[in-house]
């Protein structure tokens, strides 16, 4: 199952047990997912250095987009744990899209909440932000924070891995 984390509710049944699972019971298991996740939304934490991230791209005028593809009441309690409302541009939910990772209806979601246009740059720690991103031709700067390997990330097309944000900060994520 790790191996499909980051993947979309929509995706992530056919992968782990198939089209005929998803056919059947799709629609049951991601309710008893969203349900099991309710009951422990309370224990998630941002990851150390996330704010400040979003700080300093905004500090180096970048437009800064979340690009999630969680249901938009989960989106609003991040938003709440970062104290990110008034630092994001904007965001994106499940919502904003008809395919979820690894396609790419997310990022072109999130570059078209960005206004568009390009330079674009993905931050995002699993293979499927990768994919994702990449078939959406934006390059991604890959963290070892989602439990990937730095290879398996680079596999995937990540343009350069980095090993924490703590990392990816001092070394200037937005410079360029």
């Amino acid at each position: 199952i790790h191996r499909h984390i980051g993947m979309g509710g929509d995706q992530i049944v056919t992968a782990l047990a198939g089209e005929g699972v998803e056919e059947s019971e799709g629609d049951s298991i991601r309710q008893a997912e969203g349900e099991a996740y309710a009951e422990l939304i309370g224990e998630v934490e941002p990851m150390e250095g996330a704010r400040g991230l979003i700080e300093d791209l905004r500090e180096e005028g970048h437009r800064v987009v979340l690009a999630s593809s969680a249901k938009a009441e989960e989106v609003e309690h991040y938003l709440n744990l970062l104290d990110a409302r008034g630092l994001v541009d904007a965001w994106t939910t499940a919502a904003d899209v008809e395919r979820t990772k690894p396609e790419p209806d997310l990022v072109h979601a999130a570059l078209e909440k960005a206004g568009g246009g390009r330079p674009a740059l993905m931050i995002g720690d699993s293979v499927w932000d990768v994919k994702a991103a990449s078939a959406a031709e934006v390059p991604t700067l890959a963290v070892l924070t989602g439990g990937f390997a730095a290879a398996e990330l680079r596999e995937a097309g990540a343009a350069e891995v980095v090993e924490s944000i703590a990392e990816l900060r001092s070394a200037g994520a937005g410079d360029g």
